[in-house]
């Protein structure tokens, strides 16, 4: 193999290095039980409930495992996991609740099982679509003056938020849960508000841009520190590759012109 040919295989190996060390991150105990979280949906929305409950069941035994090994996770972080997990197996259990209904408790727990261990753009973000979708049905409903329409989309919405509440308490700050809650129960208890006063109708121009920007700060394209690290690094080692190989080829040129000078002398 001629040299250039075997550094560029080389430099491109590096390169193909990359993603397997980025993907590395996530620890395979911690990939296990998002795993688990998402064939408990599965089953939940093909009525396979007996099955989901044994699933949930099983991450209870196998979260249980990670803490008792010192997995790093806040005591905010252990309460949401609990407290989804609770409700997600009591739907499982529950003989009156509506299918949907178990859907969006299984859901909510699956959510924040992803939002435990993904980097950047966390599932819950692709809720946007039907959350941003709702609430602008709910801006018409307001501009036509429709209250029937309204009341059957702010029940949607809140709905939809609450599926994705928990997931925001792990990935989100404090304060902009706190900002976001304000206006969601200000648009749930004063909801007449919103055809008669400019108040109501300024707090849900405020609540649509505060989703819009929730949403877009957290699908932005970031890569993980991590990643950036490895490309630095095999950008690090790429130029020191092709500093030796430019030093030798110097090193060498130099040992050509020695030999010229003595050919000539001799």
């Amino acid at each position: 193999m001629k040299p250039r040919k075997g550094i560029l295989l080389f430099l491109t190996l590096l390169l193909l290095l990359v993603p397997v060390v980025a993907n590395a991150a996530i620890e395979p105990s911690i990939k296990k039980l998002d795993d688990i979280s998402d064939q408990a949906l599965q089953m939940v929305k093909v009525y396979r409930y007996e099955d989901a409950e044994k699933l949930l069941t099983h991450f209870e035994t196998e979260f249980l495992k990670e803490t008792a090994k010192g997995h790093m996770y806040s005591m905010d972080e252990l309460r949401i996991v609990t407290t989804a997990h609770d409700e997600a197996l009591k739907a499982m259990n529950s003989s009156t609740m509506a299918h949907e209904e178990k859907i969006h408790k299984v859901t909510r727990f699956r959510l924040v099982v992803d939002a435990l261990q993904s980097i950047h753009q966390p599932l819950w973000t692709e809720m946007e679509s039907p959350i941003m979708t709702v609430f602008n049905d709910m801006k018409d409903a307001v501009h036509n003056g429709n209250h029937e329409d309204f009341q059957v989309n702010l029940d949607s919405f809140l709905s939809l938020y609450e599926v994705i509440y928990p997931s925001l308490r792990v990935d989100v700050t404090p304060a902009t849960i706190q900002q976001l809650n304000a206006r969601v129960n200000y648009l749930d208890h004063y909801s007449p508000n919103m055809f008669t006063e400019t108040t109501g109708q300024e707090e849900l121009e405020a609540l649509e841009a505060d989703l819009k920007k929730l949403f877009d700060d957290m699908t932005e394209d970031e890569s993980d520190p991590s990643l950036w690290w490895v490309i630095i690094s095999t950008g690090s080692i790429i130029i020191m590759t092709l500093s030796y190989v430019g030093w030798k080829k110097y090193r060498a040129e130099i040992e050509r012109r020695k030999n010229r000078l003595k050919e000539r002398k001799n």
